[in-house]
């Protein structure tokens, strides 16, 4: 990814009103977007949003952007990122564009693309947007401009495709559950789908204004839901993210469940249902608890790197259907394209409801191991992940945890930060060695 100047792991993303997230540099990707992707066929995109006060702007200037490279334009609406890819599907159309910064605050902003099948666009083709930006913006004549249209039924569509992927023999009719949309673009979705598999729904994080998106609320903000589900006295508890392909979930008893135990959960499930179909793929950050409990099982695991791209590319690799980062984002190929919070808190609600047991049951051949994150600053010119005296304190902390625990340690992508992260079966044990090697990397200069 090092040689693009505008794609990142997850499309473009930035402060609002700065470039690249400008109304003028936002119009022009549209025009670039719109020439490469004119020259593939339908000429049509989709365009869907979150709940930001700055997507209206950014929609209008992606819209002249297509629009003046000769391309039609579907208006979507806020729509979830898993929805607007389901809809790129389904329309035929050339390309879906969501504009999202998931779960970030609502001053920041993005633009993703997804490809006609409904997966992130090809590395040869955000390539292909990036050359064309550096081009002068042009403007199709008169007769050949884009022409946009607002798809009115595009909620509809995906409540029913999330419902299609429910046993139509079962119902949610014995279940109350407490729904937090983080104030974003399921709001109007995600509700009506477990409403109408006939669940009783306590809804929160339903009332958009622009500003309150992710704010204490959501899959990043998990206090008001726990609160909610104990108080309402409800089964459980469905968080979802900004742009709804991340979830929590949480027990009766308000505790909560991150994308280990969700997956792990769901990989069961499918096991005694005999729909297992190879293994299941988590991230560097998975807890070693997820990788033990599917060795119980039988059941493979392998590590990719942190994002959901990266975990869809292992699984594509190795032919497997499920895979999960602990922050959330489910893929589970059986169903869907991308991650899907919907998707994935129907998975597990077949596995409640065919099994009749509660999340709290469901959870409980997984045992989380302590997990400490200490985050190191470094100013010194020298790399602390070289450094051969950090080197050996991570080998002496290996070789004390061998087939107990691990150690992992990450650069910072975005501030001049070493994480030591150290899991192991005794919190204080777990402390005190991911200080040993904080206390190494503190040394470098």
């Amino acid at each position: 990814m090092s040689d693009r100047k505008y794609f990142g792991t997850d499309g473009i993303r930035g402060l609002v009103g700065q470039h690249p997230i400008s109304p003028e540099f936002v119009m022009r990707l549209g025009y670039a977007a719109g020439k490469v992707l004119a020259a593939q066929g339908t000429k049509k995109v989709l365009i869907g949003k979150d709940t930001r006060i700055s997507g209206y702007m950014l929609e209008s200037a992606l819209e002249a952007g297509f629009s003046a490279a000769g391309v039609d334009i579907g208006l979507l609406g806020p729509m979830p990122t898993p929805g607007i890819a389901y809809l790129t599907k389904t329309f035929r159309a050339e390309a879906g564009i969501v504009i999202s910064a998931s779960h970030n605050p609502f001053y920041d902003n993005g633009i993703k693309f997804f490809s006609q099948s409904g997966e992130k666009l090809p590395d040869d083709v955000e390539l292909a947007i990036e050359a064309e930006l550096d081009n002068p913006m042009g403007c199709v004549e008169s007769a050949e401009l884009g022409k946009a249209t607002r798809i009115n039924d595009a909620a509809g569509r995906y409540i029913e495709f999330c419902k299609s992927n429910f046993p139509s023999r079962i119902s949610l009719k014995d279940l109350t559950i407490v729904v937090d949309c983080a104030n974003g673009a399921t709001y109007h979705i995600a509700p009506n789908v477990f409403r109408e598999l006939g669940a009783t729904v306590i809804e929160i994080g339903t009332s958009p204004d622009g500003f309150n998106i992710n704010k204490d609320c959501g899959a990043t903000s998990m206090d008001a839901i726990s609160k909610a589900v104990v108080e309402h006295k409800a089964d459980l508890g469905i968080a979802l993210d900004g742009d709804g392909d991340r979830i929590m979930m949480v027990d009766h008893t308000g505790y909560v469940l991150d994308g280990d135990e969700i997956i792990y959960i769901i990989a069961c499930n499918d096991l005694k249902t005999g729909r297992k179909e190879g293994g299941v793929v988590g991230t560097l950050m998975s807890n070693m608890g997820l990788e033990l409990a599917l060795k119980e099982l039988n059941i493979e695991f392998a590590r990719s790197n942190v994002g959901d791209r990266h975990v869809m590319e292992l699984l594509k690799k190795k032919g497997w259907q499920l895979g999960a980062e602990n922050s959330g984002h489910v893929i589970n190929l059986n169903h869907t394209s991308t991650g899907d919070g919907i998707i994935a808190a129907l998975n597990v609600l077949t596995a409640v409801t065919k099994q009749e047991k509660t999340l709290h049951e469901l959870r409980q051949g997984l045992t989380m191991l302590p997990q400490l994150l200490v985050n190191v600053r470094f100013a010194g010119e020298n790399n602390p992940l070289e450094d051969a005296k950090v080197l050996a304190a991570v080998d002496e902390v290996n070789e004390t945890l061998t087939g107990r625990g691990r150690v992992l340690l990450r650069k910072s992508g975005t501030e001049p930060l070493i994480r030591v992260m150290v899991e192991g079966p005794d919190m204080d044990e777990v402390t005190l060695l991911a200080n040993k090697i904080a206390d190494f990397v503190k040394l470098v200069k």
